[in-house]
């Protein structure tokens, strides 16, 4: 299945607790690069978060950020340390028998010493159940996020195909082409060898048979048959690979470069007035193919 790399979605969650915002960014990219900003409250899920974008995504750079914003202030929390208050109980009652301090501690005092007192603020939700909640609900805006996007890059997938089978059927086309020129390009190669022939045989003396053998041979030099029969296999393929549940760039990719070795192989040894104008011809779109399909996932 061609689908593309690339893509965009945005989901928004709300309920009488929070809003959760998801936002998703995919890029190409050779392999699957997961770039995760989930907030410390949510920090749980982060398992579940990757494990869903693993099922929707094979490769790409994935940047997915999620925020929450909760609909009430949240409150403080202020707690004494009372290990260290009976330390340090202890510690002013032997400085008052030794006469060196007087009085008692104030909460202004309190307050100053930082190890005594911990204020931090207390986040709505802290409960289990709420907290679960919120999960949930976390949960939910990626996995709706990972279905709009899929939406998104199968929808662009499309595009991409419709534009790789356009060119696909082209250069099918231009290697038909090739082996025509090239088969024409051998018979009047073997029609100007054996004129050749023809003309040095009173010099020559060899027989009529061998020297037939010998024609047949170099002029077998420039057959692609084999090239062209393998070229048609990389085109029967490609059309299986796209059609397939499968995500499909990286063979695609592989296959590109079979079907360009075999066009490079086809240019070297036919011989015929057209075949270099039609091999560059299909060097350039398989080019333009091989640059299309670095946005196949």
């Amino acid at each position: 299945m061609i689908k593309s790399m690339t893509g965009f979605a945005a989901v928004t969650v709300e309920d009488e607790r929070a809003t959760i915002a998801v936002t998703i960014r995919a890029l190409n990219h050779r392999y699957l690069d997961l770039q995760l900003r989930i907030p410390q409250s949510l920090a749980a899920i982060e398992g579940d978060v990757r494990g869903l974008v693993g099922r929707h995504v094979a490769r790409g750079r994935v940047e997915l950020g999620l925020s929450l914003q909760l609909r009430q202030a949240p409150g403080v929390s202020v707690e004494f340390n009372d290990e260290f208050g009976r330390a340090l109980e202890t510690a002013l009652e032997q400085a008052r028998a030794r006469g060196l301090v007087s009085g008692s501690l104030t909460p202004g005092d309190l307050l100053r010493i930082p190890q005594a007192i911990t204020i931090r603020d207390r986040q709505v939700g802290e409960d289990d159940a709420a907290q679960q909640a919120l999960a949930e609900n976390a949960r939910a805006a990626v996995d709706q996020a990972l279905a709009d996007l899929d939406t998104m890059r199968s929808r662009e997938g499309d595009h991409l195909r419709a534009d790789l089978d356009g060119r696909r059927t082209f250069v099918a086309d231009l290697v038909e082409r090739i082996a025509v020129a090239a088969d024409e390009g051998r018979a009047g190669f073997e029609a100007r060898l054996t004129e050749r022939v023809r003309e040095l045989r009173t010099e020559l003396q060899a027989e009529e048979s061998a020297v037939a053998q010998e024609i047949v041979r170099l002029a077998s030099r420039s057959d692609i048959s084999e090239e062209v029969a393998r070229f048609r296999a990389h085109v029967s393929h490609w059309v299986t690979l796209s059609d397939s549940a499968e995500p499909c760039g990286r063979k695609l990719d592989f296959l590109l470069q079979e079907m360009n070795r075999e066009v490079n192989t086809m240019g070297s040894k036919a011989d015929g007035l057209r075949v270099s104008e039609l091999v560059i011809a299909a060097k350039a779109e398989l080019e333009k193919m091989r640059e299309q399909v670095q946005n196949v996932e």
